[in-house]
């Protein structure tokens, strides 16, 4: 049985209205990374790191999926093999789309985890500096978001999958940020075809053998018609 391994980043949400941290008008615009998304940051500053993602978390809730998310569900849907979807977003939109396996390397916005005993359980819409741990008692509540600095989730599921992959795509990612920025390399070691979509090519692009070039509402749906049959499939790209 053949295997999908997809990655997406920012990108396919930022059409959903969620924004890119990356982008010049981006959330990191607003917010040093140091003060919103380290564990050092929290420390020092945990109502601004809380109420940073109590307006995520409100963003994200009031948010649809577009028709990217639809045509991933599609295909995990309907596709004679096995699909995988690895999201570096914290978004529940692959979710809403439909979605049944969904591996979150960064963690999501929905989760609570507990500082200091490592339960976690379903995040309230708005946290609270102090929140105390269901399991503890203690008020050691933070956002089950994976901070820089901290290992991402899953990575040894993950990277099982991209051993076991026919096809490795890509999202809407930048390729800056490790490990994500290592998954096509993985791939291409044990033998996968390779495709990224992106509004530009990422800082990894050269390593993929096929790029697509545009939103990703308008490229998956016609990709995801390829993978299943319903459409001629478009000719390689030369490079």
């Amino acid at each position: 049985m053949s295997k999908i391994v997809i990655l997406t980043g920012a990108g396919i949400s930022a059409e959903s209205g969620l924004g890119t941290f990356r982008a010049e008008n981006g959330l990191w615009a607003q917010h040093r990374v140091e003060d919103v998304a380290t564990p050092e940051g929290f420390a020092r500053d945990p109502k601004l790191v809380v109420d940073f993602y109590n307006a995520r978390r409100a963003q994200a809730a009031d948010a649809a999926p577009n028709e990217g998310h639809m045509a991933l569900a599609r295909l995990e849907a309907e596709y004679d093999g096995e699909v995988v979807l690895v999201t570096q977003n914290v978004d529940d939109l692959h979710e809403k789309a439909g979605m049944r396996r969904v591996i979150h390397m960064h963690g999501a916005l929905s989760g609570a985890l507990c500082g200091a005993c490592d339960h976690r359980w379903d995040a309230p819409r708005v946290m609270a500096p102090g929140d105390a741990c269901p399991a503890c008692g203690r008020g050691t509540a933070r956002p089950d978001i994976v901070w820089f600095g901290e290992m991402p989730y899953h990575m040894d599921e993950i990277f099982d999958h991209l051993a076991e992959a026919d096809v490795f795509a890509a999202v809407g990612t930048s390729g800056n940020v490790y490990p994500a920025a290592g998954f096509v390399a993985e791939a291409r070691r044990f033998g996968a075809r390779t495709i990224e979509f992106n509004l530009e090519r990422s800082a990894v692009g050269n390593l993929f053998e096929d790029y697509r070039e545009g939103s990703a509402s308008w490229t998956l749906p016609r990709w995801v018609d390829e993978m299943l049959g319903h459409a001629a499939p478009r000719p390689k790209l030369p490079f």
